[in-house]
């Protein structure tokens, strides 16, 4: 009872707050400063050179969609990158680039879906690995997150055994999902001759990407799903991972909020086995017991939007929260 009281408490707070919360941010009109196209994919660049460089990206406010009642609708304005095109049978070998990055191996394959980046670390180990999906949102691409949230340093800083996968995902609302089936991500990367592990499947997904994120629910390997500021939409879809679907009872959730706290925490506190916290903890230690074991943990950020995945305090301490294996 004190428990359950507790997290009433805490939601009913966090719904208070979340009301209020980035109610008078400006809203992005063109896309952030990023230069991604101009480099050599999968080439170490500025960020992955440096640890302690901030993003040099400029960072635009969240972006939700226009079925949100209280919020303003975006722009539709966009960035348009030109896209190559890609001839694709379906059956064929995909082209990729090979490099190294942080003394790990990466590869860029081009799809006519757009790039996807995957990136294993140096001592990676595919007979006991798992596989993670990292999910763009908004604003930006798979070589633009790849490059500017330094994606491969907060891979590596995680200490998880694990092939990353970062694929294309929509860039604004008027994108279409580019991978409605994971199965077809999945397909992607084993054509490009890069064998996946057997591992479990976590999928982690930033603001937008819970479009793409939704779709993948009931695929029958995804073990747990992390959300980044991205509970939007999409609550069946979520209410069936994690309660109603038939490997339900198998899954995992976290849901971090900070821009969209007040949705998040209107979702989690239908659960009563959900469990809630106020904060991002330092490291794993910060965790109680019972919040690392539990089936659902939402995390009421200290961080805003885009440091959510910016600031290397996230992402890599996420990771190791999962049933992936430590390197």
């Amino acid at each position: 009872m004190k428990l359950s009281f507790a997290i009433a408490s805490f939601l009913s707070a966090t719904l208070a707050l979340g009301s209020q919360a980035h109610a008078d941010d400006p809203l992005p009109t063109e896309e952030p400063a990023a230069n991604a196209d101009h480099d050599e994919p999968g080439t170490p660049n500025e960020n992955t050179e440096h640890a302690d460089a901030p993003p040099s990206a400029t960072e635009p406010a969240a972006e939700v969609p226009a079925t949100t009642p209280h919020r303003a609708r975006l722009s539709s304005s966009t960035m348009r990158r030109p896209r190559l095109q890609v001839k694709d049978d379906g059956e064929s070998r995909l082209e990729k680039k090979e490099d190294t990055v942080l003394d790990g191996r990466h590869w860029r394959i081009s799809t006519a879906q757009g790039s996807v980046h995957v990136w294993v670390p140096p001592d990676y180990d595919r007979e006991t690995a798992g596989t993670v999906v990292y999910v763009h949102g908004y604003w930006t691409d798979a070589d633009g997150a790849w490059k500017n949230y330094d994606l491969a340093r907060q891979f590596k800083m995680s200490h998880q055994n694990a092939l990353f996968i970062v694929p294309d995902a929509p860039s604004s609302m008027e994108d279409n999902v580019k991978w409605p089936a994971l199965t077809d991500l999945r397909r992607a990367v084993t054509r490009a001759n890069i064998k996946l592990p057997d591992g479990p499947v976590v999928v982690m997904g930033h603001s937008g990407a819970f479009r793409t994120v939704m779709q993948w629910v009931d695929h029958r390997l995804v073990d747990q799903i992390i959300l980044l500021d991205a509970m939007y939409a999409g609550e069946q879809a979520f209410d069936e991972f994690i309660k109603s679907g038939k490997r339900a009872d198998e899954h995992k959730m976290i849901i971090v909020g900070a821009s969209v706290a007040q949705e998040s925490a209107a979702f989690v506190s239908k659960y009563k086995f959900a469990l809630a916290r106020e904060k991002v903890p330092d490291s794993m230690s910060g965790f109680t017991k019972k919040e690392r074991q539990a089936k659902l943990l939402y995390i009421h950020s200290q961080y805003s939007h885009y440091p959510i995945v910016t600031n290397r305090k996230v992402i890599p301490l996420l990771l190791r929260a999962t049933r992936l294996k430590s390197l």
